[in-house]
């Protein structure tokens, strides 16, 4: 199998590990004997979350609710009979996650404890469940947002944020779920599989304080409204702690994780015939320096078969950060999938015999509609060919730009699902 045809398919095994479809009727419930069953949920794996449960589901039983989903990730196959899809955008919240997340706490309103909750949660809910606390715009929580996107903060110190600013994450979802028995099903995409992380956690306490979210804007210098600083500084934002009863009796379950799914890709090289390892499934760092980590790394494999021998396949996952700096390039496109991968290729320079791939599992890297790009040992030489520059290409932050030209991305479209990073070097 060619290069470039391996590494993709152990990105698609990876990514059906990871399907709702596969994974989540086992862990369902029996229906409530008396009550309804409600579902509530967002996330980049909503729609395909929704469909599993819908086929699931007992025709006789009463099922009915909403989910939140990136617009164009419901599955081509899903027509929604008694779960409502609607569809908002991601990584800055719009108007339509406004109206998606007010729905939701409405949807609350009047349950019992004889009723269920299944609260269907994967990364993106986040940014698609945007309702905000009390004295805070819209508008407040985009600034908000694309000011956290940019600085570089890690997934747990923007989740803090978000949560101390909302009405609906940071477990208030599950408040107002009470008294009804709540079950949350959760597809992870953060680093360690903390279900207070995921989607900033709307149905799971939260241990962290407003003082943590004051001191994390802080650190990054990002601009808060007047009203967010009172909030955080008064501790009026505080949200619902693992002591507080409303969480009483709720339970969670783990679907797919970025591990799981690595394991998958590690099995399926090495039925191909590869040495497989798996690095880490919780990486974090910027983009490129985590490149270049795993270029020297591969270096040293293919030049002193140290410390693992060839041929193989290292795999890792997690979720890197790209620090958007101001400099002389103006502003280019590429996610940090992208970026990881240009990082890489600048430190590898052309070392014979390593490929490697860097994809997001959901399907988009950044804002493009790639999920990231391939790198071939051939891949500078080809890129100076036709006059592109890869160090000036990472300094504008545009990692996509370089790979297009190429025919080097990576672009299955939206997968519908979600366990983030995915990156994979062949060393032959």
């Amino acid at each position: 199998m060619p290069p470039r045809d391996l590494l993709c398919h152990l990105f698609d095994v990876a990514v059906r590990r990871a399907l709702p479809a596969a994974v989540l009727a086992a862990h369902l419930p029996a229906p409530p004997r008396r009550g309804r069953t409600l579902v509530l949920g967002a996330g980049k794996a909503g729609g395909a979350m929704a469909q599993a449960l819908e086929a699931a589901w007992p025709r006789d039983m009463p099922l009915s609710g909403l989910v939140l989903t990136p617009y164009g990730h419901c599955p081509p196959d899903y027509r929604p009979q008694r779960i409502e899809l609607m569809y908002a955008a991601h990584p800055v919240p719009d108007a339509a996650g406004l109206a998606g997340a007010a729905r939701l706490m409405q949807m609350t309103q009047g349950l019992s404890p004889e009723d269920l909750v299944i609260c269907l949660i994967s990364g993106g809910g986040s940014a698609l469940m945007c309702l905000p606390a009390p004295g805070l715009s819209l508008a407040d929580k985009q600034a908000v947002n694309r000011a956290l996107l940019r600085s570089g903060a890690s997934i747990d110190e923007m989740n803090c944020v978000r949560k101390h600013l909302s009405a609906i994450k940071g477990g208030r979802l599950a408040a107002a779920c009470s008294p009804a028995q709540v079950l949350t099903l959760l597809i992870s995409d953060v680093p360690g599989d903390d279900p207070a992380l995921i989607a900033s956690g709307p149905t799971m306490a939260d241990p962290s304080r407003c003082a943590d979210a004051l001191a994390i804007c802080q650190r990054y210098a990002i601009a808060l409204p007047d009203a967010a600083r009172a909030g955080l500084e008064s501790g009026a934002f505080e949200t619902p702690k693992p002591e507080d009863p409303v969480f009483a009796g709720h339970q969670w379950r783990m679907l797919a994780t970025p591990r799981q799914s690595l394991q998958a890709a590690a099995e399926a090289a090495r039925g191909l015939g590869l040495n497989a390892y798996v690095l880490s499934d919780s990486i974090e760092g910027e983009s490129r320096e985590i490149g270049a980590m795993h270029a020297a790394l591969a270096r040293s494999v293919a030049r002193h078969g140290e410390p693992f021998a060839k041929p193989c396949v290292l795999l890792s996952g997690g979720e890197t950060t790209v620090t958007v700096r101001s400099g002389p390039h103006p502003l280019g496109q590429g996610g940090r999938a992208t970026e990881f991968l240009l990082g890489c290729a600048l430190a590898l320079d052309g070392e014979p015999g390593v490929y490697a791939l860097a994809a997001d599992t959901d399907g988009i890297d950044g804002v493009g509609n790639n999920a990231g790009a391939v790198l071939t040992p051939s891949s500078l030489a080809r890129a100076r060919a036709l006059g592109l520059k890869a160090r000036s290409e990472l300094e504008a932050h545009n990692a996509r730009g370089f790979f297009e030209p190429l025919g080097d991305l990576v672009s299955p479209g939206p997968t519908f699902t979600n366990v983030n990073d995915f990156r994979a070097l062949l060393i032959l």
